[in-house]
């Protein structure tokens, strides 16, 4: 009796991206800006003209885009340092999951030159901004609760405030008197 074996065969990481921008009709200069590289980069890694990235970065932001793990590229190696894991970064996935949003559509309701820093929050590399005004126009585009968010930059903004050497706890009615004011302000400009 014959065994049959099913070879597994491996997707070059450079077929992989361009099967994901094809089949997403991305075009490669929008996806260029996605992942903070140049159009004639993406180019040549599709091309096979260089070597395909093996910046942890790189690999990182590409696989975000695709909504894929960093480790389905073969040349990926897991980082030492750990990701920042963050319930606002939660919050937003979980939204966009709600809505059936794509990373790629919530990445282009923002302006280009946004859009790689946004990339860099859901990745983990960059922390929730701490500019209000920032984070609620991040959440228009799911539509997110607004008291939900103002407690996720409340908590967000202690966390700055306690890094930057104050005590919140000897400080208490100094920073519960600013996030009064700050309830106030929003709540009658919004």
């Amino acid at each position: 009796m014959k065994s049959k074996t099913k070879t597994i065969v491996k997707e070059k990481s450079s077929e992989k991206v361009a099967r994901f921008l094809e089949k997403n009709t991305l075009h490669k200069k929008d996806f260029a800006e996605m992942i903070g590289v140049t159009l004639s980069y993406v180019y040549n890694l599709i091309d096979e003209t260089i070597p395909f990235s093996t910046r942890g970065t790189t690999l990182e932001r590409i696989a975000t885009v695709m909504e894929i793990e960093p480790e389905e590229f073969e040349e990926y190696k897991i980082p030492q340092e750990p990701l920042v894991i963050d319930e606002f970064v939660e919050y937003l996935k979980d939204g966009m999951k709600d809505k059936g949003m794509s990373v790629i559509n919530f990445l282009k309701a923002f302006p280009r030159k946004k859009r790689l820093e946004i990339v860099d929050v859901l990745r983990g590399s960059l922390p929730m901004p701490i500019d209000y005004k920032e984070l609620t126009m991040i959440a228009s585009v799911l539509d997110l609760n607004h008291d939900d968010i103002y407690d996720m930059w409340e908590k967000r903004t202690r966390q700055v405030l306690e890094t930057g050497g104050i005590n919140t706890n000897a400080n208490i009615g100094l920073v519960d008197a600013m996030f009064d004011c700050a309830k106030k302000y929003i709540k009658n400009n919004t």
